[in-house]
């Protein structure tokens, strides 16, 4: 899940700059020696991740036996707090281990806040050929592997069933396959009273999802050697004019957003149980939160679809990674490894599967960047299409099938911050599309170049 809090770019460089020593080398782990037969001791403190759920329970717990009695693993729970993460690099105080978002694993390796991974990988046997190629790329930084990918997210069209049968509408005319479909079934979704918007027809869920859309129109908003924005492409300012027209036709984004805000959204007055959303295109975690929270809801379920009708998703997602100074890269290496290697993830799914069984829900499947992985917790899955959940299941396992990522690049946040600080500006200042996307190609290049010149010269 995208949960990592956010600095400012200033902030992030000036940290940064203060680990850049050394960037480009595995000298920071030259003293380790990667064995997966060795016998591990001492305290492995992990940043970022919290075992709140039986999914990372049961990998944690696996890591812990993997480690051996001598090792003591000590969690820095919640999202990875990026200023707290670099300040301990650059003190030379890092924890041994780091959990964060795949997007920033580029960033972080550029300045040398985490270093390769190629011996830890070697020495503990890491089977690389079972991650999805989007979810590696993400972690490959000038051709070595700064990460090791973890889950993964991808988004699903969602909606509520019986507004799209009272409005004349399927789940196929909201899925994206058609954008004049998609305005049209919006507008027809959509309920006013007393002039202000009860009902959202369709969320084409601005500003992040604009990567989303401008693939489904055939554009990336930056080149696959994460060197050139292209955020100015016209097929990128169309997707965005056709995104904010969904919101203009409904009294613009202030009206869609005061009304998404106010739903219980992780509760059983969510939007969809309360029949004050019509679609939108969500990641597939929530279709767990809505079958635990609202199962009776009336939903309906497909990927989204680029404009040939294609199932297409914007894969993101976590990773650990090894930062420079780490005092216990060995087991922070093998603790990766076991988290998210194949059998961890089946023993982690049979884990939710008893659990809800027991309590009569039903299991609807995750996500990894492990391919094997997810192939065996699929059988796990009801996709049979016999309910509107094993539907959505089996459309959350075709959106994985069909994904595309943001290549690694050294400037990450900077660029993420250029076009969505533009995209909020059209949605609250009126600014043109072009003319925003403009702003946020000079920004983003700007940065992308900076960024590119002070790796280049290691």
């Amino acid at each position: 899940m995208r949960g990592v809090r956010r600095i400012s770019v200033a902030a992030a460089a000036m940290l940064l700059a203060g680990c850049a020593q050394g960037t480009g080398d595995s000298e920071d782990t030259s003293d380790a020696t990667f064995d997966s037969d060795a016998e591990l001791s001492g305290e492995v403190q992990v940043m970022g991740f919290g075992a709140g759920d039986e999914i990372a329970t049961v990998r944690l717990d696996r890591a812990k036996e993997a480690l051996g009695s001598e090792a003591d693993v000590k969690l820095i729970e919640g999202d990875l707090d990026i200023q707290q993460f670099l300040s301990s690099v650059a003190s030379g105080e890092p924890p041994a281990l780091v959990y964060a978002e795949r997007s920033q694993i580029g960033t972080f390796a550029s300045r040398g806040a985490v270093v390769p991974l190629t011996d830890c990988i070697e020495g503990e046997g890491i089977d690389t050929s079972v991650f999805r190629e989007s979810a590696l790329g993400e972690v490959t930084f000038d051709d070595e592997v700064y990460g090791i990918p973890e889950f993964n997210v991808v988004q699903l069209t969602q909606a509520n069933a019986d507004l799209l049968e009272q409005s004349g509408h399927t789940i196929e005319d909201v899925n994206g396959s058609d954008w004049d479909a998609v305005s049209a079934a919006n507008e027809d979704l959509m309920k006013m009273e007393g002039g202000n918007l009860a009902t959202i027809g369709y969320d084409s869920k601005l500003p992040e999802f604009l990567p989303l859309w401008a693939k489904a129109n055939g554009a990336d908003l930056i080149s696959e050697d994460g060197r050139t924005a292209q955020l100015d492409d016209p097929a990128v300012v169309e997707a965005l004019e056709w995104a904010v027209s969904i919101y203009d036709a409904q009294g613009g984004f202030g009206e869609v957003k005061a009304l998404r805000d106010s739903a219980d959204f992780f509760g059983d007055g969510n939007q969809f149980a309360t029949g004050v959303l019509g679609a939108m295109p969500m990641e597939q975690w929530y279709v767990s939160v809505l079958n635990d929270v609202s199962p009776d809801a009336p939903m309906a379920f497909d990927t989204v679809r680029d404009l040939q009708g294609e199932p297409i998703a914007w894969a993101s997602g976590s990773a650990w990674a090894i930062p420079k100074g780490s005092p216990n890269p060995e087991a922070a290496c093998r603790l990766a490894r076991v988290m998210t290697e194949t059998d961890s993830w089946i023993a982690a799914a049979e884990e939710r599967v008893r659990l809800r069984e027991e309590s009569g829900g039903l299991f609807t499947g995750i996500l990894t960047a492990n391919e094997a992985a997810d192939e065996a917790v699929r059988e796990m899955a009801p996709t049979d299409g016999d309910s509107v959940w094993s539907q959505a299941v089996a459309a959350m396992y075709e959106a994985n099938d069909h994904t595309f990522a943001m290549p690694a690049n050294p400037a990450g946040d900077e660029f993420e911050q250029a076009w969505q600080d533009e995209v909020n500006k059209v949605l609250t200042d009126g600014k043109e599309p072009a003319d925003a996307l403009a702003d946020a190609q000079t920004a983003a290049q700007e940065a992308l170049d900076e960024a590119w010149a002070t790796w280049d010269e290691k």
